[in-house]
């Protein structure tokens, strides 16, 4: 790292059009607004209801609000800064606090969701011992797991990339210091160690995937087997919301994964790296408020004192 100089790097971003590029950052602009009221309501709200306060499910829907927030506010703030002054410029500090940030928000968004796989699957398949098995030191345990391997993998991301030799112009054709632009500007096979990392995340990634497909496998069986519609309806209404943002986020993700490398980025290129970055956090608020019964009832009921708070009273 000591020949790493602080001169940084150059960001891209999407239009070399000083115009295009306010226009992109207005957009994203909205987009970074909408999830962080999305998110912030959500925290609110499972914070002052008592009866979504006491459940685990919102306990760690809450959680991952939380995770949202600090994700999509890794690399939106920076670009819309950047875009506004007509400067991509990003020191070597920030560049190296995005990559340790964005690496620890990405594993603990996947490790929360299937912490709360595990919680679905425990409330529908083993109901009568949810209350046991769920209990608020467990809750607390697997929120501490989530951050303990986010920050886990932040570290080893961070210091394999950074152990690595810079050569040439220091030009990130993306609009963050995204890892594999910064990769294509090793001077040698120092991305090696990079690579095993990024190896070995994958897998304990791809592992917890198999594990939340596993689990919706046994709570489908589950709620299959119920002899009640009304009992599937309400089964359904709580797991739908949240395999939804699975879906949404491993889906993405899986994308720019598997996406074969270019050494000049399309504008499909970003267009998966938006996917993936930016989609979930602004999108998942609106996902669960929307789908889940619920969320629904306390935003209708905050609207209702909302609008008789501001209703004009008669003399």
């Amino acid at each position: 790292m000591a020949n790493v100089t602080a001169s940084g790097f150059l960001l891209m971003g999407f239009s070399a059009k000083p115009e295009l590029e306010v226009f992109y950052a207005s957009l994203f602009l909205v987009l970074y607004l909408l999830a962080l009221t999305g998110n912030i309501f959500i925290i609110l709200s499972v914070s002052m209801d008592q009866s979504l306060k006491r459940s685990p499910m919102y306990f760690f829907l809450k959680h991952l609000s939380f995770v949202d927030i600090c994700y999509i506010s890794v690399t939106v703030p920076k670009f819309i800064c950047n875009s506004f002054r007509h400067s991509g410029n990003i020191s070597l500090w920030e560049c190296m606090a995005q990559c340790f940030t964005l690496a620890l928000c990405a594993t603990a968004e996947l490790s929360m969701l299937t912490v709360m796989s595990y919680d679905r699957y425990v409330a529908i398949c083993l109901p009568l011992r949810y209350e046991i098995i769920r209990n608020i030191r467990t809750c607390v345990q697997g929120v501490s797991c989530v951050w303990i391997s986010g920050i886990i993998s932040g570290v080893m991301h961070t210091a394999a990339t950074f152990s690595i030799h810079f050569c040439g112009p220091r030009i990130v054709h993306q609009f963050f210091c995204d890892i594999p632009q910064l990769l294509k500007l090793s001077c040698s096979n120092d991305y090696i160690r990079e690579v095993g990392v990024s190896v070995f995340l994958s897998l304990l990634s791809f592992g917890c995937t198999i594990f939340i497909g596993c689990s919706y496998m046994q709570i489908f069986s589950s709620v299959l087997r119920m002899p009640s519609v009304e009992g599937r309806a309400k089964a359904f209404s709580t797991c739908f919301p949240h395999l939804a943002v699975v879906i949404l986020f491993t889906s993405t993700a899986l994308f720019e994964f598997l996406k074969p490398p270019s050494d000049n980025p399309t504008a499909m290129d970003f267009v998966l790296t938006i996917f993936y970055t930016i989609v979930p956090p602004a999108f998942n608020p609106m996902i669960y408020s929307l789908r889940n019964k619920a969320m629904k009832a306390v935003t209708g009921h905050s609207l209702q004192v909302a609008c008789d708070t501001h209703r004009p009273t008669k003399d």
